[in-house]
């Protein structure tokens, strides 16, 4: 197959992904949430702890990712403050590079600081992150308790992970308002 070709099936396979995903409700969405929370509880005791003492943190319950040099990863969430909703939210991302594979995970960004809520809450409907460590991907496991001292103003948990890919990165990922 051509390397047009298979960019072209790459995208096409984003597109199906995307069109499937962004036909959620509010509701949905909410429940799907609630689920992808209690999963994280359950896979490390701490958790909740964690989730209580952070300012705010965004739920994605079903990120879905593939890629084939070129790649990409959609899903839909929620911002939760003080356990109540405040908002509906996209994470999109597209990139280049040695990557080969597809997976679906579960997603939870906590907001540790102030500062790193009130900036998220200000930009207009569309945040994006970049590889400058604005947000830290925590390492865990299920057998470990969560560190709930955090130096960075935002930490990633990926949890409930199918599939196989080849790398994993926030960088150039996108963040937009949703109104389901």
């Amino acid at each position: 197959m051509s390397k047009f070709k298979t960019i072209a099936v790459i995208f096409a396979i984003l597109g199906l992904i995307t069109t499937s995903a962004m036909a959620k409700s509010a509701k949905t969405l909410d429940n799907e949430a609630n689920l992808a929370i209690n999963k994280f509880i359950e896979e490390n005791k701490s958790a909740d702890a964690f989730l209580v003492k952070s300012k705010a943190f965004l739920v994605f319950p079903s990120v879905k990712q593939a890629g084939f040099f070129i790649g990409g990863k959609y899903g839909e969430g929620v911002l939760r403050i003080g356990r109540k909703t405040k908002g509906y939210y996209s994470m999109t991302s597209a990139s280049i590079g040695m990557q080969m594979g597809a997976q679906e995970y579960s997603l939870v960004i906590a907001f540790t600081t102030d500062a790193s809520l009130n900036k998220f809450l200000l930009s207009d409907d569309e945040w994006e992150t970049e590889v400058d460590g604005k947000i830290a991907l925590a390492e865990w496991n299920s057998k470990e308790e969560l560190d709930t001292e955090y130096d960075d103003p935002m930490v990633a948990f990926v949890f409930d992970s199918k599939g196989l890919m080849g790398s994993f990165s926030m960088e150039g990922t996108k963040f937009k308002k949703l109104k389901p």
